[in-house]
């Protein structure tokens, strides 16, 4: 409702307030072009079946009256304008069209001198977006003022009331592109479902301070849960949103959230509370903290803090499952620079760990970096030479664990030689680490670890055409060896800070290092083999197939484990395969096989698919299983029932542990002018707990959404989801 007729009636009739200066001036324009040329400054032409002055200073037309100045049209069945009063009256079909709006009424009168007046029975439509309404009388108090009395608004198409807004009293202020409602009820199907005794809103795109759409809904673990978020405009560089929350079953929770851009400045704050839980019985808060600040050009600086009240806030109060598997959240406050040819950074970092009070295993807290710095340098030397060096020096501390302090530095050099058909590129360097360690129980508390590492990756690139199915190919094959020595160095006596072991995958095995952090550099002695065919249209670029095959093979045992691993046995890794692709226009596939060739078995394997047809029609089929400890079905899709009607689903089992990980069914109906979503959610919060959700959403095209949102968890849970009025809104 940010274009009214008021105004736009105002806008058409400029032209006669310079006539009282000049004096009344007819121009004839048959084709009426000169309207459109001549802009806004211009004269108004007129028509009529008849034009007279039966008194001085009054002009009379009757008779399919027309009256058009800068591309506007205006037409009535009979117009006085009274060049003394500088004063217009109309009635009978009048009409207003503009290129965004179409008004018919009644009768109009107009002082053009302080645009005072009124219109009766307005009927208005807008011709670039949906919209249309009516309203007894529309009152002009100036200019840019002005007053509608019984209005409606609605986006449903002519003789389509479905829902509709309506307002008593409708107050425009064109200055401040404010309008001021009073008495304002919401009716769907013939229901008044929503009303308001007061409410203001922008006319444009401008955000306005004042209370969002509410969302509702109802969980197992909370009950009824409804939302009212109230928006703050502070600033045009900052705002604000409180969102009260009320949970049937807990009690009220009020949380806020605060945005801002100030200059080099920017950040986005949250923070909630719940006091005293009914169901916790304790009280529960959350703080999410994100704010960075550019220094200058090439520095910047910034912190992160995450902290919630309990182990179970999210499992609790979530309904995304991204949410209620967060097991570690991240505190830290970082500084980074990039000058030239190297970077630096320093960062202090802890966490907090949520533990699941129904796991067997309780989560050890990660170690804290307090602090971490680190420097990088990467220059080109003269034959294409490249000098890198890794270097960082960090603090480790933990409550219950070993602390100390790890310096370490890698430097590089590394001759990239390529050409058209493949490339050839060794690397050596000089991996150095130093740890100063507090605990006086272990053997050693100043340790140090040197170590050569040598690489040399290579590779070809083949290709021919091909035709199939009368459709031109081109076929790659793309042989690649990459091989790796280190020496062994005894490293059992070094503390685990921030190690783990790699997954083995393919990026795995074309790395030096199978362990990620810098408490274990593994001995090698190791050789990776590995093929790539793809298949390319050779008219549109798309690659249609992608196949791999890799495996790497040891020339020494292993020495180098983390604590209570043991070293391999075999003289090579499993073998992977991957197979990807967009085999059709509506088929695309994507799977990964890990194999032990030694015992004839599977330790690793995705399989997965998607099947889009067209906007609204995605299935989704997914299998995963790894080895001893997962094998689960992903089942998700969003498609078709009806006219209008559309259906989703999603089906995500462990076999493993014997429980539904994720089950979501819903339906979604689309009248054109609104539609209504319903979901139903069962979500596992813990290994031996779910919880289950429902949403119902009511969205009415052009006014917003009421009800629960459903929209972050089906986006989330259905790939390939669009909400329908996308889908059809889609060519």
């Amino acid at each position: 409702m940010s274009t009214l007729p008021g105004f736009a009636l105002v806008v058409l009739l400029l032209a006669a307030s310079s006539a009282s200066a000049d004096g009344f001036a007819l121009k004839k324009d048959v084709e009426m072009k000169g309207a459109t040329v001549a802009g806004p400054e211009g004269p108004m032409y007129l028509m009529a079946d008849r034009i007279e002055s039966n008194a001085p200073g009054i002009v009379e037309a009757s008779g399919r009256v027309e009256a058009r100045q800068a591309g506007q049209n205006f037409f009535a069945d009979w117009l006085l304008y009274d060049i003394t009063l500088n004063a217009v009256q109309a009635r009978g079909n009048v009409r207003l069209e503009q290129p965004a709006l179409l008004v018919a009424g009644d009768s109009l009168r107009l002082n053009l001198n302080d645009y005072s007046g009124e219109l009766t029975q307005p009927v208005y439509r807008f011709t670039t977006q949906p919209g249309r309404g009516d309203a007894e009388r529309i009152d002009f108090i100036d200019k840019t003022h002005y007053t509608l009395q019984d209005a409606t608004y609605t986006t449903c198409p002519v003789d389509n009331d479905d829902w509709f807004l309506k307002v008593r009293d409708l107050d425009i202020d064109k200055t401040r592109n404010v309008g001021t409602a009073r008495n304002a009820s919401l009716h769907f199907l013939g229901v008044p479902i929503l009303y308001t005794p007061w409410m203001d809103f922008p006319l444009d795109d401008a955000r306005k301070t004042g209370m969002l759409a509410p969302t509702f809904g109802t969980t197992e673990r909370s009950g009824l849960d409804i939302l009212v978020p109230y928006y703050l405009n502070l600033a045009p560089n900052y705002d604000a949103t409180l969102y009260p929350r009320l949970l049937s079953r807990r009690g009220v929770q009020l949380g806020g959230e605060f945005r801002y851009l100030l200059g080099e400045a920017r950040g986005v704050n949250r923070l909630e509370y719940l006091p005293n839980d009914s169901v916790a019985d304790r009280s529960r808060w959350s703080v999410a903290l994100n704010n960075t600040y550019q220094v200058n050009a090439n520095t910047q600086a910034g912190m992160l803090f995450n902290r919630v009240s309990d182990d179970d806030y999210f499992r609790d109060l979530s309904n995304l499952i991204s949410a209620t598997s967060i097991s570690h959240l991240n505190r830290e406050a970082w500084v980074t620079t990039q000058r030239g040819h190297w970077n630096a950074e320093l960062r202090a970092q802890s966490f907090q760990t949520l533990q699941d009070s129904t796991a067997l295993t309780p989560l050890i807290e990660p170690y804290a970096r307090l602090p971490h710095a680190r420097l990088g340098m990467a220059q080109t030397l003269g034959n294409g030479l490249e000098l890198k060096l890794a270097s960082e020096a960090t603090r480790f501390a933990h409550p219950t664990l070993t602390e100390g302090t790890r310096v370490l530095a890698y430097p590089t050099l590394r001759l990239p030689l390529t050409n058209s058909f493949g490339f050839l590129t060794p690397q050596i360097g000089w991996h150095s680490t130093y740890y100063a360690l507090d605990d006086s129980a272990t053997d050693q508390q100043r340790i140090s670890r040197n170590l050569p590492i040598f690489s040399l990756d290579s590779g070809v690139y083949f290709d021919r055409p091909f035709r199939f199915a009368g459709q031109d190919y081109e076929q790659t094959l793309e042989p690649r060896a990459y091989y790796v020595f280190a020496p062994f160095r005894d490293q059992d006596n070094i503390p685990v800070f921030d190690t783990a072991l790699q997954d083995f995958s393919y990026v795995q095995m074309f790395t030096e290092n199978q362990f990620i952090g810098g408490d274990r550099i593994n001995d090698a002695n190791q050789l990776t083999l590995a093929v790539t065919s793809r298949f390319i249209e050779a008219e549109s670029g798309l690659e249609r197939l992608q196949v791999t095959l890799g495996q790497r093979y040891y020339f020494s045992t292993q020495q180098v484990t983390l604590p209570g691993v043991a070293p391999r046995t075999s003289n090579a890794t499993d073998l992977l395969a991957a197979v990807s692709g967009q085999i059709t226009r509506d088929w695309r596939i994507d799977t990964a096989w890990q194999f032990d060739a030694q015992n004839g078995t599977t330790i690793r394997q995705n399989l997965g698919a998607s099947y889009r047809p067209g906007p609204g029609r995605a299935l989704n089929f997914g299998y995963r299983f790894i080895d001893q400890t997962t094998e689960q079905i992903d089942l998700s899709g969003q498609w078709p029932l009806g006219r209008r009607w559309y259906g989703m689903f999603r089906y995500n089992y462990s076999f493993q542990d014997d429980k539904l990980v994720e089950g979501l069914v819903g339906l979604e109906y689309n009248a054109g002018c609104w539609a209504m979503r319903g979901v139903f959610q069962r979500l596992a919060t813990k290994e031996t707990e779910s919880t289950d959700a429902l949403f119902f959403q009511l969205e009415l095209s052009g006014m917003g959404r009421l009800g629960a949102n459903p929209l972050d968890v089906l986006k989330q849970s259905v790939p390939g989801y669009r909400p329908s009025n996308e889908i059809l809104q889609t060519p």
